[in-house]
């Protein structure tokens, strides 16, 4: 079956909160436990439409982290003409690493822990950008429906950072970037939802993600056979792998507790490093050019 049509069912599904069963938007009245389906059911997590519904609320964080990507990539495209280093849409090297690359040099002996956030918002070109940001962007919003907006931010940090940490272990002397570390962490959350709910629909989620992850992930290694190497696996087999064991121990959201309120705080936490990880970068780039 065709993963658009599997797309179309995901968009309908929400839970319910009193019994977090997976009921469809047509649902009046949950099947499973007879609870009404009114303003209550209603996902509170996710901001109101943004500038007159040209930002749906359901992909409200998704456009956001795909305007950070972009804005960086502007940034870099930018530097780098600015520098002569390069030339149209696709980034020189040094660029990126200015920008704050993925670079075991840099992590491991000069102390900039900051590259393992840095690397997942920055892309070589074109190309790599669309490809990154087309794929999230259906992805974000199915993760954000499922989980809550606090698990996706903190799913998408810590699979950038333990998926840039890996690839900077695993090779070291070559710079990485990409967004991929981190979708490749939502990919893995879905496929450990899927294997935590039992249902017919729970093994719908199983299997179109755990294809996902094995197409992704056989585009990147296949090539390596003919000596062609073009993708960071390290970054997405580390990305995939925390994302997946992160997903199945924090489970889905409920209505009221203090396990929502330790989410709220870690996702607080996930978004305050990002923000001194940018500024790091900036520094680190402003006192270069000194």
């Amino acid at each position: 079956m065709h993963l658009c049509r599997y797309n179309r069912e995901l968009d309908k599904r929400r839970m319910c909160p009193n019994c977090r069963a997976f009921i469809t938007t047509d649902d009046k009245v949950c099947p499973y436990c007879g609870l009404k389906q009114g303003a209550r059911a209603v996902d509170k997590r996710a901001p109101a439409d943004v500038l007159g519904g040209l930002i749906p609320h359901a992909r409200f964080t998704t456009v956001m982290i795909l305007l950070v990507n972009t804005g960086f990539y502007i940034a870099t495209v930018l530097y780098s003409l600015r520098g002569n280093r390069g030339g149209g849409m696709d980034i020189d090297v040094q660029t990126l690493v200015d920008f704050g690359a993925k670079y075991g040099y840099g992590i491991f002996v000069e102390g900039q822990w900051w590259r393992l956030i840095t690397a997942g918002f920055l892309h070589g070109g074109l190309l790599h950008i669309g490809m990154n940001m087309w794929v999230l962007f259906d992805l974000g919003v199915q993760v954000e429906q499922l989980y809550g907006t606090a698990r996706y931010l903190v799913f998408y940090f810590v699979a950038t950072v333990c998926g840039f940490l890996l690839s900077a272990w695993w090779a070291p002397n070559v710079p990485s970037i990409g967004a991929s570390a981190g979708i490749f962490g939502l990919i893995g959350a879905m496929i450990a939802l899927g294997l935590r709910d039992r249902s017919a629909y729970g093994a719908m989620i199983r299997s179109v993600y755990t294809r996902w992850a094995l197409y992704g992930l056989a585009l990147g290694i296949l090539p390596v056979f003919f000596g062609i190497s073009f993708m960071d696996n390290a970054a997405h087999i580390g990305g995939v792998t925390s994302g997946f064991v992160i997903g199945y121990l924090a489970g889905t959201p409920r209505l009221t507790g203090a396990v929502e309120t330790v989410w709220r705080a870690a996702a607080g936490v996930a978004l305050a490093l990002t923000g001194i990880a940018f500024v790091e970068m900036f520094l680190a780039l402003t006192s270069a050019q000194k």
